[in-house]
């Protein structure tokens, strides 16, 4: 049987009234997950925000999409979103990540492999209301057991095979964000199936969902010029730590690396003429991104895309489309696409 296609969309917080009218559009418009940004020097504070969107929505899931390893204790993330959990009637998910943004803003750099399992697993444990053991020291969460919280299911955004096959081993979900051409596709699968496999589950017991920049309309050039500097931040983060295993094209690697040394994070997710979008201007490269992370074009032709990157067998999307127009943007997604690529 066919696995039903499943939408989802990732805000970034630049004001608390408008992602409060965006969740409300993306939840009548059909997305099944609200997904809000996490990046302290630059947006609204993120559990703030999910505990407004959390008590406005009726049908979304929603959560941290997605957070860090770092500048939240275990203890503060397990309470804050065991908070949001009993808010939302057992709606929420805990994205999770390395670290971006919030991060590198701070002057601050992401944990390792090992680091991020440390904290998952300790979440974990203090969602389900044991203690636990995090850095030599014994911590608790009482209220959580107490009041018996439906467990949260925590997902990894991972972008190289290493953190893909950890997704596959601890985690309920993956947030894949090393695109999904036909062969990406394939080895972001393996990937978490040998993660997996360490578990002694398999596939189908992963949540799996793509990282999608997606803009609709009817000229494809404005389209990819609105969502420049999202390309930009993927080429920065997809391709960090390593290019290894990743299926780059050698051509464009040194472009990659300029990309990544340029980036400012200060200017994370800038809408307009902004100096990452700037970094943008080999054309070459620019189509190779689009072809590789985005969903870009016409309703017919997002339609059309959508249905071959399900055929490479990734069903669920966890859309971006940071435009100027995005109300506009939710709106052409769930009246003239979602509908016609579901099944």
């Amino acid at each position: 049987m066919t696995m039903q296609a499943r939408f989802g969309i990732i805000e970034v917080p630049r004001s608390i009234a408008s992602t409060i009218e965006h969740a409300l559009m993306a939840e009548a418009a059909g997305f099944d997950w609200f997904g809000v940004a996490d990046s302290q020097s630059l947006f609204r504070e993120l559990f703030v925000t999910l505990g407004v969107v959390g008590q406005a929505t009726k049908k979304a899931m929603i959560g941290p999409t997605v957070t860090n390893s770092l500048t939240r204790h275990p203890a503060v993330m397990a309470s804050a979103i065991a908070s949001v959990q009993e808010i939302t009637n057992g709606r929420a998910m805990l994205g999770l990540g390395t670290g971006d943004s919030a991060l590198y803003n701070l002057n601050e750099r992401p944990k390792g492999l090992k680091g991020l399992r440390d904290y998952i697993t300790t979440v974990q444990s203090l969602l389900r209301g044991d203690h636990a053991n995090f850095g030599g020291r014994d911590i608790h969460t009482k209220w959580i057991r107490d009041h018996d919280i439906k467990p949260v299911p925590i997902y990894i955004a991972a972008e190289g095979p290493k953190t893909l096959e950890l997704a596959g081993e601890i985690c309920d979900g993956v947030i894949c964000g090393m695109g999904f051409s036909p062969e990406v596709a394939e080895l972001t699968l393996e990937h978490i199936t040998v993660g997996a496999q360490r578990a002694g589950r398999s596939l189908q017991d992963i949540d799996i969902w793509a990282m999608t920049r997606v803009n609709v309309g009817p000229d494809r050039g404005t389209l990819i010029n609105e969502i420049r500097m999202e390309l930009a931040s993927t080429a920065h983060h997809a391709f960090r730590f390593t290019q290894e295993g990743k299926l780059i094209p050698t051509k464009f690697a040194e472009t990659i690396r300029r990309v990544q040394a340029e980036y400012s994070p200060a200017n994370h997710e800038d809408l307009g003429e902004s100096p990452n979008a700037g970094l943008m201007g080999d054309t070459d490269f620019l189509e190779y991104m689009v072809n590789r992370f985005a969903v870009v074009g016409t309703a017919d032709e997002c339609v059309e895309r959508i249905q071959a990157i399900r055929a490479n067998g990734i069903h669920q999307f966890i859309f971006t489309g940071f435009v100027d127009q995005r109300a506009a943007l939710i709106k052409a997604l769930g009246d003239t696409v979602f509908p016609r690529c579901r099944n």
